[in-house]
């Protein structure tokens, strides 16, 4: 569960207008699709039952009570951003602010601070099996019993992001190749805008296939001696920064992709 505060809480509830039960604009459906979309859970769900009724408030307010501090502070952060975008805090003064240094305590409380970008982006049962089974290692801080899942997370990933460009994946294709062709076509598609971040993309190419070795030999998915604790720690934060990049990329495009299109089928509705 997470550790919000009396006080923390009170500012999130003003922020995202909770007092009469709502959340901020959001009817029942577009809650469940936005919590669903944000981190992979039912808002539905008897876990979330909370109070004596089932409100979209009062299910925000169970969510906080079941889960981690890493996952609250990932849907309080998109619920933030989504009001922001919508315009809803237009008369909040500083209060989202406030309310984004809460976000910050809640991710910095987890010892891997970009936990939250390690879930599935696709709709696959076993990928988010993955995702799930390395998130609940770290919210227990056991990196090591985890180490081999990350592993098999993170080319789920990477196999998900090259099909979507078109690149060839084959299951003899290790890992570092893989993303060492997905780098190459962001660049070549000038997607990215600085050489430093190129060049810090291409070191994670190396980082990738020494981490094959490391699953092989030092991790539970063979009789191993296991790698220590703070190595582990650091391969998983490792990661979890150049997967959030990624992720965040990847959506940054997304969005230009979607206003491209809505602005092409806006020009060709213009009877002229």
């Amino acid at each position: 569960m997470s550790d919000l505060t009396s006080s923390e809480k009170r500012k999130l509830e003003r922020l995202f207008n909770m007092g009469g039960g709502y959340v901020l604009d959001f009817n029942n459906r577009t809650f469940a699709e936005f919590v669903e979309e944000s981190v992979r859970r039912d808002i539905y769900d008897v876990r979330y039952d909370h109070g004596s009724g089932g409100s979209k408030a009062n299910r925000l307010r169970g969510f906080w009570a079941a889960e981690s501090n890493s996952l609250v502070g990932k849907l309080t952060a998109d619920l933030i951003d989504y009001g922001k975008d919508s315009g809803a805090f237009k008369n909040d003064g500083a209060l989202p602010e406030e309310c984004l240094r809460i976000v910050a305590r809640l991710r910095q409380a987890s010892p891997v601070a970009d936990l939250d970008a390690l879930s599935a982006i696709a709709d696959e049962g076993d990928f988010e099996a993955v995702a799930a089974h390395v998130r609940e290692v770290i919210e227990k801080n056991q990196p090591e019993a985890g180490l081999d899942r990350l592993h098999t997370f993170v080319i789920k990933y990477v196999r998900t992001l090259c099909e979507a460009r078109g690149i060839t994946v084959v299951r003899e294709k290790p890992l570092h190749s893989l993303f060492g062709e997905y780098v190459k076509r962001l660049r070549e598609d000038g997607q990215l805008e600085s050489e430093m971040t190129a060049r810090i993309l291409k070191s994670a190419i190396s980082v990738l296939e020494a981490f094959n070795d490391v699953r092989n030999n030092q991790s539970l998915a063979h009789d191993n001696p296991i790698l220590n604790y703070d190595e582990n720690l650091l391969i998983f934060n490792d990661v979890a920064s150049s997967v959030r990049f990624i992720r965040t990329l990847e959506d940054k495009l997304k969005r230009q992709r979607q206003r491209a299109e809505t602005t092409a089928v806006s020009d060709d509705d213009i009877p002229f």
